[in-house]
């Protein structure tokens, strides 16, 4: 398997997990039982679980209106992108000669 396969399934497994997670905060947060905390839900974004997070935000409707949320979220894509590009680029090759 190459590189970028092993990147594509990591982002793949991420996301379901990801997806997982909101699917069953949502569930909790109408039953009143314990919720996933908000830092566990941007980690799980940051390790490449965006897109799962993003279905999740538009597809069940959980955390996409609150602000706060959202404005952490969308860091988490960027600086996981911003990883993304720098290890895909030429550019990360200037980092390992420096």
């Amino acid at each position: 398997m190459s590189y970028f396969s092993w990147i594509a399934a990591l982002y793949a497994g991420m996301s379901v997990v990801t997806f997982i997670a909101y699917a069953m905060d949502k569930s909790a947060a109408k039953r009143g039982d314990w919720r996933t905390p908000e830092r566990t839900l941007h980690l799980l974004a940051l390790a490449g679980g965006w897109p799962g997070a993003l279905c999740a935000q538009q597809l069940l409707r959980h955390k996409s209106s609150k602000a706060p949320f959202r404005y952490v979220f969308w860091a988490t894509v960027f600086v996981n992108v911003v990883g993304f590009v720098l290890l895909f680029t030429p550019f990360v090759r200037l980092l390992q000669n420096v």
